[in-house]
């Protein structure tokens, strides 16, 4: 980022131009929705999965763990990758690398289930190339006292995605019959093996519009005329000493990471056992494709949330808001894990609405001020999206071996320390704004 000072202050050139921003916002939000789609459409996939495949939870998350491990594992590369040649090619790329993991759900339908989670793990690793690009460029995009609000509103539309895809998966690919465990036992090894090509097979032409999404999007992209950010000046990256201030000693920055890993693993988790909770008989008893519906509720109070919270965060704290959310998500998780019948179901729906702006408030929180090491910070946010990799894996693991409504505390562990750091930063925008 290039800075000039004005006063006591500096402006980033973004800043400068801001009547200039409004398009360049637009088309990124538009890239918020699909990833938000492509992402959302797991939870309806895992299910869908499980009874092709008969998986048990914790072979069933699996899926999860290819699709946020890939986070781990391409988001400093992405980051290098993105410094080299620049946001809007870094967007492109990864436009493509996610329509090349699309696409390959054709050959996976066909296969067998490792097949099918290594195009999970192409198409995750796509976007993460574009989450390490856009929330950056989002948060530089303007005023850095209205990053999270910024921020939120564009999520609002990756909410917008999450919400659409669940109700569309449900009328894609879990219209078919389904048929439990036992009756599946039933069936001739031939016809098993129908079954399963049959119900695999629905998930081609849905990605593969997908992928074709996707390479038109990459192509408008590669054509818009977008303002260039850069971090040409390091000076905000070295200490009064004249050293390098190493990305780690920003404590919130840290604190910001571990909090974005235990909340995108709560929000996924809850996600991706929604429809089998709510086809527990003592919760509603709903068929998978009647309970994707509801998941759609999930992610639509998500989208409805941040709408909202775009406006609120302009008057209120967005470490207290934070702090709020996550108390309030907690006792709906309580509410869902000790109740039964609809009690449970609508608690565990409502945690969406609560959800909804902490990953933009964590994220625009983690980076504040970090200036030239802002693209380094966000690898590092992005790579800590791999709790949605690992606290899937760790509920999944109890719902094998406890059952599946206890499971759920999991995430209510996780957003306990979500609260703690909203609280802990509640005055972080107030004290930047005294100095």
């Amino acid at each position: 980022m290039e800075y000039v000072k004005q006063g006591q202050g500096v402006q980033s050139s973004a800043q400068a131009g801001t009547q200039n921003n409004t398009g360049a916002l637009i088309i990124v939000t538009v890239l918020f929705f699909m990833w938000g789609l492509l992402t959302s459409l797991n939870d309806v996939l895992i299910p869908h999965l499980r009874s092709i495949y008969t998986l048990t939870y914790v072979q069933a998350m699996l899926v999860q763990f290819c699709f946020f491990g890939a986070y781990a594992i391409v988001s400093l590369p992405a980051g290098m990758l993105i410094k080299k040649i620049g946001y809007q090619r870094g967007v492109v790329a990864g436009l493509l690398i996610a329509a090349a993991g699309c696409a390959m759900f054709y050959p996976a339908s066909t296969g067998s289930y490792a097949l099918f989670l290594l195009s999970f793990f192409i198409l995750a690793a796509g976007i993460t190339v574009l989450q390490v690009a856009a929330n950056p460029y989002v948060t530089e995009l303007g005023d850095p006292q209205t990053a999270s609000s910024r921020l939120t509103l564009t999520q609002a539309f990756n909410a917008l995605g999450t919400t659409v895809a669940p109700a569309l998966g449900g009328m894609l690919i879990l219209s078919g019959t389904v048929l439990t465990v036992q009756q599946f036992d039933l069936l001739p090894a031939a016809e098993q093996l129908v079954y399963r090509a049959k119900e695999a097979a629905s998930v081609q032409g849905p990605y593969l519009v997908l992928a074709a999404t996707l390479v038109i999007l990459a192509v408008l992209f590669a054509l818009a005329k977008l303002p260039k950010i850069s971090h040409a000046d390091d000076a905000a990256a070295l200490a009064q000493d004249g050293h390098k201030v190493s990305i780690w000693s920003h404590r919130h920055l840290v604190l910001g990471a571990l909090a974005i890993f235990l909340y995108v693993g709560g929000e996924v988790s809850i996600g991706s056992f929604l429809i089998n909770f709510l086809g527990e008989s003592h919760i509603a008893g709903l068929s998978h494709a009647d309970a994707a519906y509801f998941v759609s509720y999930y992610w639509g109070g998500a989208m409805l949330g941040r709408f909202v919270g775009f406006a609120v965060m302009r008057y209120v704290s967005p470490g207290k808001t934070l702090a709020f959310n996550a108390a309030v998500v907690i006792a709906l998780i309580l509410v869902a894990v000790f109740s039964s019948g609809h009690t449970a179901m609508w608690a565990l729906i409502a945690v969406g609405l609560f959800n909804s702006i902490m990953f933009p408030t964590i994220f625009s929180m983690a980076l504040n001020k970090l200036g030239a090491q802002t693209g380094q910070g966000s690898g590092i946010l992005c790579m800590a999206i791999v709790g949605g990799a690992i606290v899937p894996f760790i509920q999944g693991f109890l719902a094998d071996h406890i059952n599946l409504q206890l499971s759920f505390l999991v995430p209510a562990v996780c957003y306990t320390f979500i609260l703690y750091f909203g609280w802990k930063y509640a005055s972080m925008y107030k004290d930047d704004a005294a100095k």
